[in-house]
C-alpha cells in the first residue's frame, strides 16, 4: 500500500522514528502541504495521514485508491468525514494518547499564575533579588491553592486527569459532563449544571470538545456569573472562548489571570484580541507535545493502520 504523511514534522521533528510505518507500507513523508497541493501528494495514496492538513470532499473525488485516512490527533474536524464514508474511506483517530501530558499542562498553567515562577526567575537574574533591601520581594500576588474550588468543563479522561492532580493539591472539583460517572464523586469532587459550576468555580477549566453546544461557552454572560477574581484556563479548543468578551473581563480585573494553550485560529493572528489582554498567559497549542505523549502518538497510529489492513479497523470516526 501507498501511505502519505501530509504534515509530519509537529508530530516528528526528528527526535521519533518513522520505520515502523515503513514496513506497513511504501511511505512518503512531507513535513507541511499547502492545500493547494494536497491532492497532487495523495492522489495515488491508499493511506494517508494528516495531524492539521485538510482533506475535503473535493480532495476525495480525485483520489480513487484512497481506502483510510488516520488523522494524527483527537480531533479529526479537518476530514469531510460523512463525505469519506459515502465513499467508504474509514477516518480513525487517536483519541486518548495525550491524557496525561493535557491533564499536566494544565496544572502548569495555573501553577505559573499562581507563582509567577519564570518572572521571578527572570527578576533574579536580573539583579533584583541582589540589590533588595529585605531578604525576600515578590513582584506579584502569591495563590495558595488549597481549599479553592476547580470547575472542570468536560470531565472526561482529560478532565479527570486534572480533577485528580487538582484533588491531590486540596483542592475541590465541580465537573460538568454529558455523562456524569457517579462513582468519580466524592466529598471533593461533585458533578453540577453548568451555572452552579460557573458560579462557584474560583478556577475555570476547559476540557471539553467544541460543539455547537460548547461553542463561546466562555462569553460576557458566562463571565458575569463567575466569581469576580476568577481564573479560566482553556487547553482544549479556541472557539470555546469568545475572545473578545475574555480580553475585556481580563482587562476590567473580572478574570483576575487566564492561561490559553490554544486560540480561535492557530497560528495565532496578530489582530487576535487576548493579545491585547492583561494577566494571560498564552502558549503555542503544546500541551500534547512531549515527547512520551507524541511516541504513544505514534504506537496507536501504527497500531490504527495495522488493525484497518488486518479488516479490523479501530478508532473508527466515521463509520
Amino acid at each position: 500500500m501507498k501511505i502519505v504523511i501530509l504534515d509530519g514534522y509537529t508530530l516528528n521533528p526528528g527526535d521519533l522514528s518513522w520505520d515502523k510505518l515503513k514496513n506497513l507500507g511504501d511511505v512518503e513523508i512531507y513535513d507541511r502541504t499547502p492545500a493547494e497541493l494536497t491532492v497532487e501528494r495523495i492522489k495515488d495514496a491508499d493511506i494517508v495521514l494528516t495531524n492539521k492538513s485538510p482533506i475535503s470532499k473535493k480532495d476525495m473525488e480525485q483520489c480513487k485508491n484512497l481506502k483510510f485516512i488516520s488523522v494524527l490527533a483527537t480531533g479529526y474536524n479537518i476530514v469531510e468525514t460523512a463525505y469519506a464514508k459515502e465513499r467508504n474511506i474509514v477516518v480513525s483517530n487517536i483519541p486518548t494518547y495525550g491524557t496525561a501530558s493535557v491533564g499536566q499542562f494544565t496544572i502548569a498553567l495555573l501553577l505559573e499564575i499562581c507563582h509567577h515562577i519564570g518572572e521571578h526567575s527572570r527578576s533574579v537574574k536580573n539583579g533584583d533579588w541582589a540589590e533588595c533591601k529585605d531578604w525576600t520581594y515578590w513582584n506579584y500576588p502569591l495563590i495558595e491553592l488549597e481549599g479553592k474550588t476547580m470547575g472542570i468543563i468536560g470531565y472526561g479522561k482529560i478532565g479527570q486527569k486534572t480533577g485528580q492532580i487538582a484533588q491531590a493539591m486540596g483542592m475541590k472539583i465541580l465537573a460538568n459532563a454529558n455523562h456524569p460517572n457517579p462513582a468519580l464523586e466524592s466529598d471533593t469532587c461533585r458533578y453540577v449544571d453548568i451555572d452552579e459550576l460557573m458560579e462557584n468555580s474560583d478556577v475555570v477549566v476547559l476540557h471539553c470538545p467544541l460543539t455547537p453546544s460548547t461553542s463561546g461557552i466562555i462569553n460576557k454572560r458566562n463571565i458575569a456569573k463567575m466569581k469576580d477574581g476568577v481564573i479560566i484556563i482553556n487547553d482544549s479548543r479556541g472557539p470555546l472562548i469568545v475572545e473578545e468578551d475574555l480580553r475585556d473581563a481580563l482587562n476590567s480585573g473580572k478574570v483576575a489571570y487566564a492561561a490559553c494553550d490554544v486560540v480561535s485560529t492557530e497560528p495565532i493572528r496578530t489582530d487576535n484580541p487576548l493579545l491585547s489582554a492583561k494577566n494571560i498567559i498564552i502558549t503555542p497549542h503544546i500541551a500534547w507535545a512531549p515527547i512520551e505523549a507524541r511516541k504513544r502518538l505514534m504506537d496507536y497510529t501504527i497500531e490504527n493502520i495495522q488493525k484497518f489492513i488486518e479488516g479490523n479497523p479501530v478508532n473508527v470516526v466515521n463509520k
